[in-house]
């Protein structure tokens, strides 16, 4: 377990349902500062439904979160991003007609609104991380190749300063050379402090980059332990990361 990492996000007992189908039972998760989590796992196994859960998209069934070692509650999406908890869905879900700089800054929006006025230093840190952005910060979001549009995401994410990062899938759709990108830049993350909870079907990229791992399937956690211990277990060899040589 990860006791010695002391949590800033802690999923206790995490059960959600549509209608009389349970998606996802009893779930418990953690992620540190400065730590990447990952759950991988099959299509359907609950993956996407458990960050839904914790960021307020959907209401929960049963089971607490934490946040600091404060109880949330049923808080809804403005209130955990008020706390400091950041999703980069799937879908991305970019602006396509506004442009890659004021894209970004609509990931500033909470801060701006709480009287924070950092938005440009912020900025120029987020290019930084990500100078091909920068390159493009005039283009439409939407003329963005599909490397650029999940920078992009990830930039913005990062605009709100998040405690916790939650990734869904951001390898998607994505080629190899871009992916090996794009896990560099999460990888790099943990240097900000951020915890980052990384849900990805590329098993064996998400338990290079991460530090701890769990295994969903079926709504359950079937298997958890370190990323570097995982990646040698015979049951996620065979379930998940094939009989072919390491990448």
């Amino acid at each position: 377990m990860m006791d010695a990492i002391s949590p800033v996000l802690e999923v206790e007992d995490l059960c959600v349902s549509y209608g009389k189908v349970e998606a996802l039972h009893h779930a418990n998760i953690k992620v540190g500062a400065g730590q990447i989590v990952t759950v991988i796992g099959p299509n359907g196994a609950g993956k996407t439904t458990m960050l839904s859960a914790v960021m307020g998209l959907l209401p929960r069934s049963q089971g607490r979160i934490r946040f600091n070692g404060t109880d949330v509650g049923d808080a809804e999406v403005g209130v955990m991003v008020g706390y400091g908890v950041t999703l980069v869905p799937e879908s991305r879900a970019l602006f396509a007609e506004m442009s890659v700089e004021d894209n970004l800054l609509l990931g500033a929006f909470n801060r701006y609104r709480a009287g924070n006025r950092d938005q440009e230093q912020t900025k120029d840190e987020v290019f930084g991380i990500f100078p091909r952005l920068k390159e493009r910060r005039n283009q439409y979001a939407g003329t963005l190749s599909g490397g650029e549009r999940q920078m992009l995401a990830l930039a913005r994410a990062l605009m709100a300063k998040p405690k916790v990062l939650m990734l869904d899938e951001p390898s998607l759709g994505l080629a190899p050379l871009i992916v090996r990108e794009i896990f560099r830049v999460i990888s790099s993350l943990k240097d900000t402090g951020v915890g980052i909870l990384l849900v990805e079907q590329n098993a064996r990229a998400a338990l290079q980059v991460a530090d701890y791992a769990y295994v969903l399937e079926t709504g359950e956690i079937a298997l958890e332990g370190l990323s570097k211990r995982l990646i040698d277990d015979p049951k996620v060899v065979e379930s998940y990361l094939g009989l072919g040589g390491k990448q």
